[in-house]
C-alpha cells in the first residue's frame, strides 16, 4: 500500500491539484451537461449505458451488438476526464491510461455479472462483486506497482458522491440534517475518545498515532487519517498503519453489516443509517449500503455518513492541531510559541461535500418546475436516471480499486497494538450506531 504524504497543500493551487476539487469539477460538469442536454430537448441517456438485467446470456450479446459504440464513447469520456485531472495532479499519463483501460474493461464484466438475475436475487450487487474480484486477483497474482496510479479509490468515490447529490433532493438533506448531525456527533466523539484512550493509555502508543487512528475510526476513514495525521504532524508510517486499520475493518463491515441488517429484518432506511454510523470509509460504506438492495439504504447512508460524519473532518483536524501544538509540543523549544492558523479548519475540510450539496441544489431547483407526475415521467428518466448510471460506474471503479490495492500480506506487518485499539473502537461504534439508528431515531430513518 503506498504511503501517503501528510503535508497539506494550501492556497489557490488546491483548485487544480487536489482530488476533492477535481471531483467537484467533474461531478458538477456531468450534472450541468445532463441539464443542458435536457433543456435542449435531448438527453445524456445514450452514453450513460449499462448492461440490462438478463437471464439468458444471449440478451447480453444482443445488447452489446447494439450499444457497443456508446460503450466506446463512455470509455473515452471517463478516460478523458480522469486522465486530464490526473495529469494535472502529477500522475503519469501513460500509466494511468493503460491502467484505466484495464479498470474499465473489468468494470464492464462486473456490471454484466451483477445484472444477471440470479446475482440480483442473491443480492450480489456489482460493488460487492468488484470488491471480491479485486481482492482475489491482488492476493493471488502480483500486480505491477505502477497500476496503483489508476487504482485511485478516494478520487472515484468522491466523484461518485458528487453525482449522488444530484439524486437526493435538497429538501431531504435539510430535513435529515439535524438528525444526522446529532447522531454523527454522538458516534464520532464516543468512538474517537475510545480509540484514542485505548491507543495511548492501554497500549502506550504515541499520542499523534492514537489521534490518527481515532480519526480513521470515527470520521471518514482514509481521508480523516491523512488530514488529521497532517494536522498533528504524525509520522508517515503511522498514517499508513492507520489507513490499514480502516481498510481491514471497512472490508469486514462490508459483509457483516448487510448480513446482520437483513437477518434482523431492518427496513432499508434504518439499515443504511446503521451502516453510515458504523462503517469507517465512504467507499466501503456505499458497497455495504448497496448490498441492502434498496435505494433508501443508499440515501440514508449518504445523509448519515456524508452529511453527518464527514463534515467533522475539518473540525476534528483543527481541534487536534491546536492540542498538538499547544499541549503536546509545548515542551519543545523549537515548537514553543508556534501559532495555529485559524484557516486549518478550511484546509482540512472535505471539499467534495460542497459538490454534493451543489448538485443536490441544482436538481432540486429544476425539479421545482415540474409536478410530481412530470418529475417521474420526464426528469427522472432523462436526467436523474443517467446520472445514477454514471454514478454506478464510478462506484464500481472504487470497489475494484479497493480490492486491487488490498494485499493481506502488507496488512499483517504492523503488530497487534494498533489493531487492538481500533477494534475497541469498533466495539463501541457498532453497538452505539445500532442503538441510535434503530432504537432512538429508527422512526425517522424508516421513512427515508
Amino acid at each position: 500500500m503506498p504511503k501517503p504524504a501528510v503535508k497539506t497543500q494550501q492556497g489557490w493551487s488546491e483548485l487544480w491539484k487536489k482530488e476533492d476539487y477535481w471531483a467537484i469539477w467533474m461531478g458538477l460538469g456531468v450534472v450541468l451537461g445532463a441539464l443542458l442536454f435536457f433543456y435542449a430537448g435531448s438527453s445524456i441517456k445514450p452514453i450513460a449505458v449499462a448492461p440490462p438485467t438478463w437471464v439468458d446470456f444471449s440478451a447480453v450479446t444482443k445488447h452489446f451488438a447494439a450499444k457497443w459504440t456508446w460503450y466506446v464513447g463512455l470509455y473515452l469520456l471517463f478516460t478523458t476526464l480522469f486522465t486530464i485531472s490526473s495529469a494535472i495532479m502529477g500522475f503519469k499519463v501513460r500509466e494511468f491510461i493503460v491502467g484505466f483501460t484495464l479498470l474499465f474493461l473489468v468494470s464492464t464484466v462486473i456490471l454484466v455479472a451483477g445484472s444477471w438475475k440470479t446475482a440480483i436475487d442473491l443480492n450480489l450487487e456489482p460493488p460487492l462483486l468488484a470488491l471480491l474480484l479485486g481482492m482475489i486477483i491482488s492476493n493471488v497474482f502480483k500486480l505491477p506497482k505502477w497500476l496503483d496510479t489508476t487504482f485511485r479509490t478516494e478520487f472515484y468515490v468522491k466523484t461518485g458522491i458528487v453525482l449522488l447529490g444530484a439524486t437526493l433532493p435538497f429538501t431531504l438533506i435539510i430535513q435529515a440534517g439535524p438528525v444526522a448531525f446529532l447522531q454523527a456527533t454522538i458516534v464520532s466523539v464516543s468512538t474517537f475518545l475510545a480509540i484514542f484512550f485505548a491507543a495511548t493509555r492501554l497500549f502506550g502508543l504515541d499520542k499523534r498515532f492514537g489521534a490518527t487512528l481515532a480519526a480513521g475510526g470515527s470520521i471518514c476513514g482514509v481521508s480523516a487519517c491523512i488530514a488529521l495525521g497532517g494536522a498533528v504532524k504524525a509520522k508517515k508510517e503511522h498514517v499508513s498503519i492507520s489507513i490499514s486499520m480502516v481498510v481491514i475493518w471497512a472490508i469486514v463491515m462490508i459483509f457483516f453489516l448487510p448480513i446482520v441488517a437483513k437477518a434482523m429484518g431492518m427496513p432499508a432506511g434504518i439499515a443504511g443509517a446503521w451502516i453510515g454510523t458504523s462503517e469507517f470509509a465512504d467507499a466501503a460504506g456505499f458497497a455495504a449500503a448497496a448490498a441492502i438492495g434498496d435505494e433508501a439504504a443508499i440515501r440514508s447512508f449518504t445523509l448519515m455518513k456524508v452529511v453527518g460524519r464527514d463534515i467533522w473532518i475539518g473540525l476534528w483536524s483543527f481541534i487536534m492541531a491546536v492540542i498538538a501544538c499547544v499541549v503536546w509540543e509545548r515542551g519543545s523549544a523549537a515548537d514553543r510559541g508556534e501559532r495555529v492558523n485559524a484557516m486549518e479548519i478550511w484546509w482540512r475540510f472535505p471539499k467534495f461535500v460542497f459538490g454534493f450539496f451543489i448538485a443536490s441544489l441544482l436538481i432540486t431547483f429544476v425539479a421545482l418546475q415540474f409536478t410530481p407526475q412530470e418529475f417521474n415521467k420526464v426528469l427522472n428518466p432523462e436526467v436523474i436516471g443517467p446520472i445514477k448510471t454514471l454514478r454506478t460506474w464510478t462506484f464500481v471503479f472504487t470497489f475494484l480499486s479497493i480490492g486491487f490495492t488490498t494485499r493481506f500480506r502488507e496488512l499483517t506487518a504492523f503488530g497487534w497494538k494498533p489493531l487492538a485499539a481500533f477494534t475497541l473502537g469498533v466495539a463501541v461504534n457498532v453497538p452505539l450506531g445500532y442503538i441510535l439508528s434503530v432504537l432512538i431515531f429508527g422512526h425517522y430513518w424508516a421513512q427515508i
